[in-house]
This record gives C-alpha cells, structure tokens and sequence, in this order.
C-alpha cells in the first residue's frame, strides 16, 4: 500500500535475475566456509576435549559471524538505497518518475524497500546457518531471533538515511560520501553522548539503542550487560523500537521534501537561459539599433594543456557541496583525537592485537580509502551518465592524458583525507609507540593503498556499463577486503595451534576471495595480469596478517607493496594504452 509499482517491478523482474540465486546460495556458502574454517584454525591440533570446548567455539563463531553480518547489512543498505536513487538522477528518470501519478510515500519508501530486496534475502538465508549453530551450545535460539531482527531494523534506518540523502544531493559523489560519513558520525554521536551522560542516566538509556552494534554487544554477551541479574533477559526491544521510529522520522521528512527537492533548481535555470537566449536571438534580428552597447561578458578562464585535470581540479565537477564531505571527516578526526586523549597508556589493546592510536590510523585510513574509491568511480560514470565520455573519445585528448588526469584530480581534490592518516602515523611515532624504520614501511604503504583505491575506481568505472554496478563492484571490493582482514585477524588470534596449520584451512577462504576479485577485476577486459592479481592479493594479504601478528614490519611492507603495487600496474597499463583497450572493445591478442 505505501510502497506501490516500485517494489512490485523490483519482485517481479529481480528473480529472473542469475546474479540474485547466487547471492542466495553464495551467502550460505560464505558463512559455512567461514564456519568451517574457524574450525579448523581452532581444533588444528587439539580436538575439542569436551561439550565446554564445543559450546565456547559455538559462542566465538556467533560473536563473529553476526558482527560482520550487521556490518555488511548496514554497508550494503546504504549503498544500494543512495544508489538505487543517484541512478535514477544520472540517468535523467527521476524527472520521469515525477511526472508519474506516484505518491510521494511510493517514491521513497517504494524505493527503500526495493533497494532492500538483496538486503532481505540475505536475512532470510542466514536464520537456518544461525540457528544451526544453537546445536553447539552456548547460544540460544532467543539470541538468534533477535539478532535477526536487530539486522532489519538496522537495515531499514540505514537505508532510510541513504534515500533521504540521495534525494537531497545532486552528486553521486556527494551522496554516497554524506551516506557512509553520516552514518558513521552518528554512531560515533551516540557512543560521545553514552560515554559523556553515563550508561545508567537517563539520556544514556533512551539513546544508547539507537547504535545497533551496543545492542548487538548486549545480545552477544547477556551476562556481561546484566551483571546484578540472576537470570539475564535476551531481547532488543528498545533498539527494536528506537530504530523503526528513527526510520519512520527519516522517511516522513524525506516524503515531505521529495517534491521540492526534486528535480533540482539548476533543470530550471537551464530552460530559463535556453529560452531567453532563443528570445533575445530573435529580436536581435528584428530589430538591430546601431545605439545598441555589446552586453557585458566575463573574460573566459585559461585551460591548462591537459584540459582533463584542469575540469578535475579547476572547476566544480563534484558539486559545491564538497567542502562539506571534508567538513564531516574532518569532525570525525577531532573526535579521534579527542578518544585518544582519553585512552590510558596502559589500556589493552583494541581486538587483541592493535593498540589505540593505530586502530584510529586504521579507521580514519579505512574512511579515506572508501572517499577516495567513490570520488574516482564516479568520475567515470558520471561522464557516461552524463553522455560525454563518447564525446572525449572523438577529441584528441589522448587514453593517457584521459587517466592521469583523472587520476591526478581525484588525489588532489581528496588531499586533505589522504594526508591526515598520515599525519596520525607521525604522532604516534614522536611518542615513542614504533622506530622510524616502520613510520617509513606504514607511510609508504598507506600511500600504496591510496594508489590502489584510486585505480580501482577508475577500472571499476571502465569496464562496467552500468553506474550502479559499477560504483557497487568498486566499493564492495574496498569493504570486503578490509572485512575479510578483519575475520583472518580474529581467527588468527582466537586460534591457539600454529600459523602453519592454520595455513591449509584458510585456503578456502582466501580462494573465495580470490574468485570475487578475479570476477571484478575481469569482468570486461581480462588480462593474464589481472588474472595473476586476483590470485596472488588475498595470499598475499594473508601473509602481511601473519607478519603483523608476528612483529615483522618489513615482511608487512612488502607483501602490500609487492602484490597491491602490480595489481595497480595492471589495471592502469591497458587503461593508458588507448581507449578502446580500457573500454574493453578490443583485446591486445586481437
């Protein structure tokens, strides 16, 4: 009834869709390979000695699979609402969707849940991989329930903020930046007010609910969250119900402000200027007085020989609103600096195995590498949304001038965010926390990262056609691989055999992510290189884990910069040999 034709063309054409049966079954195969490799890495070489083995293993693997499944929910519902919309404005339907008899409350909440569709499915297909893990002991089929349910709260507020934000910006850049650091800072927000207000006041209580991963911790470890009760109670009622009103006021105020928001100012202004120009023409011509004085025009700018970089840097083609994107990261570092003055010296360390300052480096270059993909992704599709890419194929800018210079722009548009890690990692080192010798291995492998997200996006906007696959495929391959680093690492420090052994059951893991990379990196264009990319990053990627457990900094060093530094050849070689290489209508065998 509030939805309408949207979600019913979404239920109508989405099963038809190969890519949706294996999302389905891909999903289960995921966590059943990371079941089983958790397994392995834990009983390599002892056995489980009894039922407390067997139940403390079933509590670890719960923990882990739902805090990366909520993790990816959130991601993937914020990037497929503020897609599902910033595809409609690119490819100029949304003026037509407007023109429709659709209520406002089938255009946003319509789009909402149709951008959910996948979101839900991979709810549905974990409940059985969840509750077959109650037969292990330790968790209850309570804990389950609920934690489904706290994922589709969290997935309708997520996507709620997404469709507010992609029918208010013009930019796919734009959105996409304000979707992923509005989220984050309001997280952030709640956890500063529960920490300032305390856990058992009364602010703390009412807002505390609203960050899904504090309810998720209270659902995970029930004891530990009810300390004075004998008997805890395992539910999420309140975030259940703070979250759904959330996503009501977001979508009633998104509802409100569609119309007027959409279609934007600058559609009107370039009917009025098209058609006074065509008046003033007209009566030029009737009427020419030699009295007449020429009208004032502004003197036209200079254009640098590669006129590429020069629109990258020199003109405003991410919109106006960039300046508020940096303005929300850079909010996000005061409020890193302000944690970390807050830490003690002598706290544990954060996961087990970094301390404070570095996982602050680690989230801040996380956030940048994730800006500095989208900014480059959307660079290309937004000259193929736009209808100009073909035009800059006929002109004599060459394939070469074409990708450095976007290359170029998008690292000096995103300077700010690409220097700030940096400068973390020298704080930390004039405390005292690492030598010189690693300031250097960390600061030229961050850098090398920032190379890669650059050149992944530019690769990902090539050889997809379609803006939103490709904006996805390119930020997906961001997220994963640092969520697929994430699992190694705790598995790595829960196990307690050897790394030898725990080599052989990570192999399936590492050979499923080897199989997504080589399908993105592949997908239009393959090559020998980016076959032998796709295969050797996430071994290699793995063995830079093993090496940082294990305190060796250079071995860290070069398994980032040997394996991501060829990959980014890989990709930018065909990229600047001509565009019809890049562009994937031609081979080199050919």
């Amino acid at each position: 009834m509030f939805a309408g034709p949207l979600v019913a063309r979404e239920l109508t054409t989405d099963p038809r869709k190969f890519k949706h049966f294996g999302m389905r079954a891909g999903y289960v195969a995921i966590l059943t390979v990371l079941m089983y490799t958790a397994a392995q890495a834990t009983f390599a070489l002892a056995p489980p000695r009894g039922l407390g083995d067997i139940s403390r293993f079933g509590v670890f693997v719960f923990n882990l699979l739902a805090s990366v499944q909520l993790a990816v929910v959130i991601g993937i519902s914020l990037l497929f609402a503020a897609g599902s919309v910033a595809q409609e404005k690119d490819k100029r339907t949304l003026i037509l969707l407007l023109m429709t008899d659709l209520r406002a409350t089938e255009l946003v909440v319509g789009k909402a849940i149709a951008s959910l569709l996948p979101v839900l499915v991979m709810i549905a297909v974990s409940v059985p991989v969840f509750t077959a893990l109650t037969l292990l002991g330790g968790i209850t089929f309570r804990q389950v329930i609920w934690f489904e349910i706290l994922c589709l709260v969290s997935a309708l507020a997520a996507a709620s903020w997404g469709i507010l934000v992609a029918y208010w910006r013009d930019k796919t850049f734009q959105t996409i930046a304000i979707t992923l650091l509005g989220a984050g800072l309001f997280i952030g927000s709640v956890e500063a007010i529960v920490t300032i207000s305390g856990d058992g006041s009364a602010l703390g209580m009412a807002v505390g609910p609203l960050n899904p991963f504090r309810s998720l911790s209270g659902l995970l470890n029930p004891l530990t969250s009810q300390p004075t009760v004998a008997i805890p109670v395992v539910n999420a009622w309140f975030s259940t119900i703070s979250l759904l009103v959330l996503s009501v006021l977001l979508s009633a105020y998104t509802c409100f402000r569609v119309r007027l928001w959409n279609p934007t100012r600058s559609v009107f202004l370039t009917t009025e200027e098209k058609i006074t120009g065509e008046t003033q023409s007209a009566v030029g011509k009737r009427e020419e007085t030699p009295t007449a004085e020429p009208s004032s025009t502004r003197s036209a700018r200079p254009i640098w020989d590669i006129p590429i970089i020069w629109r990258e840097i020199c003109t405003q083609a991410y919109g106006k609103k960039v300046g508020l994107i940096k303005g929300a990261y850079f909010i996000f570092v005061i409020a890193c600096v302000f944690w970390l003055r807050g830490a003690s010296s002598d706290a544990p360390l954060m996961l087990g195995v970094i301390s404070a300052s570095g996982f602050a480096f680690v989230m801040l270059s996380l956030l940048s590498l994730i800006l500095i993909n989208a900014q480059s992704v959307t660079s290309l599709t937004s000259e193929r949304d736009g209808q100009t890419l073909e035009l800059l194929l006929v002109t004599e800018v060459t394939a070469k001038e074409f990708i450095f210079g976007k290359l170029g722009g998008v690292l000096f548009n995103m300077k700010e965010l690409i220097f700030v890690p940096l400068l973390f990692a020298v704080m930390a080192w004039i405390r005292g926390e690492f030598e010189f010798e690693s300031l250097v291995f960390i600061s030229l492998g961050y850098l090398t990262l920032v190379l890669f997200a650059a050149a992944l996006g530019l690769h990902s906007g090539l050889s997809f056609e379609n803006s939103r696959s490709a904006i996805f495929n390119s930020l997906g391959t961001i997220f994963f691989l640092f969520v697929g680093i994430f699992v190694c690492m705790m598995l790595i420090v829960e196990a307690r055999s050897s790394f030898t052994m725990q080599f052989f059951p990570f192999i399936a893991f590492i050979g499923g992510g080897s199989l997504g990379l080589w399908q993105s990196l592949t997908h239009k264009n393959p090559s020998r290189a980016l076959f032998l990319s796709a295969w050797i990053l996430p071994f290699l990627t793995f063995y830079a884990i093993v090496s940082f457990l294990l305190g060796n900094t250079a071995a860290v060093f070069m398994a980032v910069l040997f394996p991501f530094g060829f990959t980014i050849t890989a990709i930018l070689v065909p990229a600047i040999s001509a565009f019809d290489v890049a562009l994937g209508r031609t081979t080199v065998d050919r």
